[in-house]
């Protein structure tokens, strides 16, 4: 079983554990009901803040859903033969670029986007969160959807965007794209501040 569906499984586990329906879900979450059904079969990409909601809902951990080898450690250095790979859709994968990713306001990342990602999804994914994003493209051609608009991306090219204007990025190529991603803010230092005020109200 790959990495993306054993997320899914991860996310329907707690959400039955809790008593959720998808319903239930969807509605403390904002997101829909069909997108909450093909994430938890492993059919659908999701931001970090949007994993973010739904592991403050079912009452874990972000980390949960990632290798807690990566969560701190005391080399601040992230080699590159030690990155975990995690999935973020059916033919995306990411890895976090950093050792201690509860210390720093922002958040830097590394996507692998296998050819055609998301290029042919009959529904399109957008995405609309606090914050803002840099994206630069490091390998391929990358298309960026931002304010209803589409921009191509090839090696070298950046953009910067605010997150809540609607927007998400595709590889629609025949070859593999990675891009550098770096967000604000950070959901793994969100989620620690706001822990010690939920653990107050219960």
């Amino acid at each position: 079983m790959d990495q993306n569906a054993t997320m899914g499984m991860r996310i329907k586990m707690l959400r039955k554990e809790k008593k959720y329906t998808l319903k239930q879900l969807a509605e403390e979450s904002g997101l829909s009901i069909g997108f909450l059904s093909q994430l938890e079969r492993g059919m659908s990409s999701i931001a970090v803040d949007s994993l973010a909601r739904i592991a403050s809902i079912l009452g874990v951990s972000l980390s949960t859903f990632f290798a807690d080898s990566q969560v701190t450690s005391q080399d601040p250095v992230a080699h590159s033969s030690e990155l975990h790979w995690n999935p973020d859709g059916p033919e995306i994968v990411q890895a976090m670029l950093s050792k201690n990713l509860y210390g720093f306001d922002i958040l830097p990342r590394i996507f692998h986007l296998m050819p055609s990602a998301g290029g042919q999804e009959t529904e399109t994914v957008i995405h609309r969160h606090t914050g803002e994003e840099f994206i630069y493209v490091l390998e391929g051609v990358v298309t960026v959807y931002h304010n209803e608009r589409e921009y191509t991306l090839y090696p070298g090219d950046s953009i910067q965007i605010h997150s809540d204007i609607p927007h998400n990025w595709f590889n629609r190529t025949n070859k593999m794209a990675s891009l550098l991603s770096v967000s604000y803010p950070n959901p793994f230092k969100e989620e620690k501040k706001a822990a010690p005020a939920e653990e107050k109200t219960e």
